[in-house]
């Protein structure tokens, strides 16, 4: 993620001339870091017994003996058991199914459409999308079996001064999506006047612009045309931007320079 950068009294950006003397060494970035300080715009912010069985004594019976009694009771009792069997069967096979379901649901957590919520059901359907046709230079996905929150990986776009670099994103939806945007931060350092050293971004969809019919995928290709060609006028490092506009060069120079240190 970009560090911030100083100003000096007249808000311009100020380099450290050790900077300047050096080329693309890694101990440039020290340098830089360590001149450029943490100014940055707020102008862009967050469920018995058995009863069937009736006892007959035997009629030829003499002796009253109650052991040939208790020897019947197995016989006529059985066509209440021969039942018995059919009811087991049909009781079990439900236990056994819904244990299958749990097993699934546990394997896939997310592709169960019943037991999602509406948010959940609009994020299965762009990873689907996203899965089948990802944007140029983009991936993305849910980390492990959060369906809410995601990772993302960004090539910078070739051309650019971060071309070469695989920038990592973190991605969090609320549980309002896709009524409220959806929370995408840098964790890889970067050189930006929209993008400071938290790794927040400015970018107008991811605020007061968003609509509840732009996808995730449309979030990344506008970060993708955010890093060919970034927005000085509504800068989330002042001084970044003014040096873009001031000192395009030196500019260029340090952003390739945080690409080649932290993004490869």
């Amino acid at each position: 993620m970009a560090e911030s950068s100083h100003v000096n009294g007249n808000g311009a950006a100020a380099v450290d001339p050790a900077v300047e003397d050096t080329s693309t060494d890694c101990a440039d970035i020290d340098s830089v870091c360590a001149t450029i300080g943490s100014v940055e715009s707020s102008s862009c912010s967050s469920n018995g017994s058995d009863s069937g069985v009736t006892e007959h004594s035997d009629a030829g019976t003499e002796n009253g003996d109650t052991r040939d009694t208790e020897e019947e009771q197995p016989t006529q009792s059985s066509p209440v058991n021969e039942s018995a069997p059919s009811s087991t069967t049909s009781s079990s096979s439900t236990p056994k199914a819904g244990e299958k379901r749990k097993r699934e649901a546990k394997d896939k957590p997310w592709t169960s459409l019943r037991e999602l919520s509406p948010s959940a059901r609009r994020i299965q359907k762009e990873l689907a999308d996203i899965m089948m046709d990802p944007p140029p230079n983009c991936s993305a996905g849910p980390k492990g079996d959060n369906l809410f929150e995601w990772n993302s990986t960004i090539l910078g776009p070739p051309g650019s001064v971060y071309e070469g670099g695989v920038f990592i994103l973190d991605i969090h939806f609320s549980p309002e999506y896709p009524f409220k945007p959806p929370r995408v931060t840098f964790k890889t350092r970067i050189y930006h006047c929209n993008i400071n050293s938290q790794g927040h971004i400015c970018l107008d969809i991811l605020k007061d612009n968003w609509s509840p019919a732009l996808t995730i995928s449309k979030v990344l290709l506008s970060i993708c045309s955010l890093l060919t060609d970034c927005n000085p006028a509504d800068p989330l490092v002042g001084n970044i931007a003014q040096q873009f506009l001031t000192h395009k060069a030196e500019h260029d120079r340090l952003a390739r320079l945080w690409t080649k240190k932290f993004a490869k």
